[in-house]
């Protein structure tokens, strides 16, 4: 383990976010318990246990971390691109984003529930809200991404998350992201010929070019992304319903051998009852004979 003390209890956190929202209170006491140093078994005893959304995001990213990061990746090419696009664009890059989103959420509720958790409708969209924040805010995707969320988050265009206590351990502050283009090659300087400002004109007319052709080439990438997370949530969805299907047999067939089974008992009491009866008829039968011969004999 790292010697960095905050290293150490982000790497705690880390493995105690890990474990089921009912069990982290235990794991908790355990892991502090480990604990030689005093000041760090106080620091573990002082986490938090997460909300369920929250574990949630952060199970998604330990157990599909690939998709995670392609996801916060691309948001974030798209937020420094978005500058040069037109409306029309923006709607369209808004409705990937969001299909996105979506797809992403669905995959982490139904990881969930695959580890026995129920999600509700209100966690679900927790869950959504806060994969949503990651998109438009760095700041919160720096807080999914260290997979040490402790509660959901919300954030839009024009409203930063709002990070407080919604992480456990340490985070660093995300880095910078690319400008939305590039500074002008006059900017700064005092006074330049005309040909000159002609030049750095045109350079930055065909870097706004170029940036608006990345920008179409990211959403597209965006949509490449989102079709396959919502493929692999629709594969998901379609072998959950053919286990449902197949339990609804088990089912059917466990409850047919139910009745047979009692059916089966109903006829061996019944069997029995005859038995007795005639082990009865029997002991009547030799009594009688016994009599009879004894008359005979007499």
């Amino acid at each position: 383990m790292a010697a960095d003390p905050e290293a150490r209890i982000d790497e705690i956190a880390r493995e105690l976010l890990a474990v089921p929202p009912s069990e982290f209170v235990s794991a908790r006491k355990t892991r502090a318990a480990e604990e030689s140093d005093p000041d760090l078994a106080a620091a573990v005893r002082a986490l938090r246990k997460p909300l369920l959304s929250a574990w949630i995001v952060n199970l998604f990213g330990r157990e599909r971390p690939d998709d995670l990061r392609q996801a916060l990746e691309l948001a974030a090419r798209l937020r420094a691109a978005q500058a040069q696009l037109d409306a029309k664009e923006l709607a369209r890059l808004g409705r990937d984003r969001r299909r996105l989103v979506d797809a992403l959420a669905r995959n982490a509720a139904e990881l969930a529930e695959s580890r026995g958790e129920r999600v509700s409708v209100a966690t679900f969209d927790s869950v959504r809200e806060t994969l949503n924040a990651a998109m438009f805010d760095p700041g919160a995707a720096n807080a999914v991404a260290s997979g040490r969320l402790l509660r959901p988050l919300e954030a839009s265009a024009a409203a930063p998350a709002d990070l407080a206590d919604a992480v456990a351990g340490y985070l660093d502050p995300p880095e910078p992201e690319s400008a939305d283009r590039p500074a002008s090659p006059t900017r700064g300087r005092t006074k330049a010929g005309d040909g000159k400002r002609g030049e750095a004109a045109e350079a930055e007319r065909a870097a706004r070019a170029e940036e608006a052709r990345n920008a179409g080439e990211e959403a597209t990438r965006a949509e490449d992304v989102a079709r396959d997370v919502e493929e692999r949530a629709v594969a998901a969805r379609d072998h959950a319903d053919r286990l449902a299907e197949r339990v609804t047999e088990l089912e059917a067939e466990l409850s047919a051998a139910r009745q047979e089974a009692e059916r089966s008992r109903a006829q061996a009491e019944e069997l029995d009852a005859e038995r007795a009866e005639a082990m009865e008829r029997a002991e009547a039968a030799r009594a009688r004979a016994a009599a009879a011969e004894r008359r005979a004999k007499g």
